[in-house]
């Protein structure tokens, strides 16, 4: 029939049973593509403030010196040694003053590419609500040598644009990255890291619960900031407060960011295992093909 669409595969149907903030994030990342846009380098703090880098995540690691400045309305000092994260919307970094000896290694990397980058673990969840109310990790020696080899690698391989595989070249380097800033992060931090002055614990064990329910998988079967409320003795109301505030974000972000990577697991899961199958069959009709040779 003219104009018909193809049939969707087995495998993708199920995402259409799921409300449509959860397919665009889903769809977002799956379609990105690598430009100029997606991976920016810079030795200057102080372009964290160009409009046009809106949406994108700050990577950030301090060789020497110092600077201090403003994120989410706190002032914080980034010294040698240490690395830092912050996503950068709603003019949330401000202030910057660098010291004389100031140096700085950045890697700006827009959102929705690190959407594909992100490992098959819900760490990146836990580690960015607790990087939201504290951006900076102080790291030892040996960390500062891995965090160095890695903005290193990443520069290496984004100069080389002629490699056949580039995008995929640059997923696994960024990937790489992500999983050390997230051993970093445990290992000086542990896993429930995010309070502070401005958040009481009864909030932070809050936050805490509502994250263990998303992880043992509720997501699948219930989608709606009521089950998790009820579930925790609390309004949606007070649960998406408390939310915002340890993160920046509601319940139902954190909902569809959950459901959207237990998904996209699935679906990863299920393509290595039709791959895995293939080669088994292709395994077991060439030794048919072997048997019968001999026998003739």
């Amino acid at each position: 029939m003219p104009g018909a669409s193809a049939p969707c595969p087995a495998e993708y149907r199920e995402l259409y049973c799921f409300p449509k903030a959860i397919k665009m994030l889903l769809f977002r990342c799956i379609s990105v593509e690598l430009d100029e846009r997606n991976i920016i380098i810079s030795d200057d703090l102080l372009s964290a403030l160009n409009p046009a880098l809106e949406g994108h995540l700050l990577h950030a690691w301090c060789p020497q010196g110092s600077c201090r400045f403003v994120f989410n309305e706190r002032e914080y000092t980034l010294r040698g040694g240490d690395c830092m994260i912050i996503p950068l919307r709603g003019g949330m970094m401000r202030d910057i003053v660098p010291s004389a000896d100031f140096r700085v290694e950045i890697i700006y990397v827009r959102e929705e590419f690190v959407g594909i980058c992100t490992p098959q673990s819900n760490y990146g969840m836990r580690g960015g609500l607790a990087l939201f109310n504290n951006p900076i990790m102080s790291l030892d020696e040996e960390q500062q040598r891995v965090c160095a080899l890695n903005f290193d690698y990443i520069r290496r391989r984004l100069a080389v644009e002629k490699h056949h595989f580039h995008r995929d070249a640059m997923i696994n380097a960024v990937q790489c990255r992500i999983i050390d800033f997230f051993d970093f992060h445990a290992e000086n931090y542990g896993s429930i890291p995010w309070q502070n002055g401005d958040i009481s614990s009864q909030q932070a064990q809050l936050m805490d619960r509502f994250q263990e329910m998303l992880e043992r998988g509720d997501c699948r079967e219930h989608r709606e900031v009521k089950h998790y409320a009820d579930a925790l003795c609390v309004t949606p109301k007070y649960l998406s407060e408390v939310s915002r505030l340890v993160s920046g974000y509601g319940a139902s972000h954190w909902i569809a960011r959950y459901t959207a990577l237990d998904i996209s697991r699935q679906l990863r899961d299920r393509s290595r295992r039709k791959s895995s199958s293939s080669t088994s069959r292709a395994a077991r009709r060439a030794a048919r093909t072997r048997s019968r040779k001999k026998k003739q």
